[in-house]
């Protein structure tokens, strides 16, 4: 839970949003269905509580909804589909008051765990499908699992707490080292704070460290790019679009619409590995990573290369400024194939990025520095840019990477070919 709009005793009208609900990628608003008051909340802000948990009671303004029999007697809902930009509460049926507000976390809703009760042999445990599907990966026996759910259902927590039992109940070899091998550990300080991880930092801990085991290939190739031209460029846009007061373009505006010129001319960096073929996207769907207080955010500009400077200056603007607001739908931050990530601003000049799945490579855009070069013998100052591209081995090859990374810093050394 992220925030409750409505407080104890507020009258709620159907459309009206009670809650901010956080997810693994957004705020989401959860939405009232029916008219009522807001008679008891059962999650308060900063909570976790699994798919399909009431969070709330919506009652008649009465009191008689804040009884835990009365609220266990109605039970969650069907909740709105995965495909809608915003969880809401479940519509009530004849006879049930209180109303429950559920909470819908993405990629899974409460009608998935409502309907297991009916789709069931009657000799087998009922189970939620997310519950079978993690009791398969996990090899738990369901049928030695107790059930905490309505009407003894198994959830998707009662699998997880049997697959941690059993791990501690198994046997663990321990080898002792000679004592001549044995050193004395440094005693643990007892000062320290505890900070637990926001959704976001769980699901990118959870999805950079997948992306080290499965494409273990990475190979990362740097460029050293004069962009002394392209800042000369930038400057005289940002002079004629003061004159119709516009929003200014940055360099990473411009650098977003180089890297999809050359994505468009080179297809083959635009894919995502997928088994024993690889799938080339048609579309060039840039990801602009964010860093916020919650955790890094990606969102995603969708067919950057059919659109002007302008464009991408006010929508990377737009999606920056909600991204750090946690206002982002989950919709603007899915669907990227390749992946943008600028350090520059806090002075690092050279860094390498984990690749995104599914993406196959990602840009990492360091500081522009002035550097002394040699030019026809004599010594000249100019503005380098190094930019490091990691890429997925198993569907770009080293030639291919390095051709694009040529073709971007000609781009960019030679800027009026950006918009042409």
């Amino acid at each position: 839970m992220a925030s409750w709009l409505k407080q104890v005793g507020d009258p709620v009208e159907p459309g009206e949003i009670l809650a901010e609900i956080e997810t693994d990628k957004a705020l989401m608003e959860l939405e009232a269905y029916d008219a009522g008051v807001l008679e008891q909340i059962l999650a308060g802000e900063g909570a976790r509580v699994p798919i399909g948990t009431p969070i709330g009671i919506i009652g008649d303004g009465s009191g008689s909804a804040t009884s835990t029999s009365n609220h266990t007697a109605v039970g969650p809902a069907a909740a709105a589909p995965t495909d809608q930009a915003s969880p809401t509460a479940p519509a009530s049926h004849p006879g049930d008051t209180p109303v429950p507000v559920t909470s819908t976390a993405p990629a899974v809703t409460v009608r998935e765990t409502a309907a297991a009760s009916g789709d069931q042999a009657p000799d087998r445990k009922k189970s939620s499908p997310l519950a079978r599907k993690i009791a398969e990966e996990l090899g738990v026996d369901l049928s030695a699992v107790v059930g905490t759910g309505p009407g003894g259902r198994i959830t998707r927590q009662d699998v997880e707490s049997a697959h941690h039992a059993d791990r501690l109940a198994s046997p663990v070899e321990v080898t002792t080292a000679p004592e001549s091998e044995r050193s004395t550990p440094e005693p643990a300080s007892a000062a320290y704070t505890e900070i637990a991880l926001t959704t976001i930092q769980r699901v990118s801990a959870t999805r950079l460290t997948e992306s080290k085991q499965q494409a273990l290939p990475h190979i990362y190739l740097t460029s050293a790019i004069d962009v002394t031209d392209l800042f000369s460029f930038r400057a005289q846009i940002n002079d004629t679009l003061a004159q119709t007061d516009a929003g200014k373009v940055s360099v990473n505006d411009l650098l977003v619409k180089a890297v999809a010129v050359a994505l468009r001319a080179n297809p083959s960096i635009n894919v995502s590995f997928a088994g024993h073929k690889l799938l080339q996207h048609s579309g060039i769907h840039l990801g602009i990573a964010v860093a916020t207080p919650a955790g890094l955010l990606v969102p995603v500009l969708r067919y950057a290369d059919r659109k002007s400077v302008s464009e991408i200056a006010a929508e990377s603007r737009d999606k920056d400024e909600r991204a750090r607001d946690r206002k982002l739908r989950a919709d603007e931050m899915g669907g990227g194939t390749f992946t943008i990530s600028n350090l520059g601003m806090f002075g690092i000049e050279h860094f390498t990025a984990v690749i995104n799945p599914p993406e196959a490579a990602i840009l990492a855009v360091g500081a522009a520095t002035d550097e002394l070069r040699l030019d026809d013998g004599r010594v000249v100052t100019r503005t380098i840019l190094r930019a490091t591209m990691s890429a997925d081995h198993r569907a770009i090859d080293g030639a291919v990477a390095a051709q694009f990374l040529q073709q971007l810093g000609d781009l960019l050394g030679h800027p009026l070919r950006i918009v042409t």
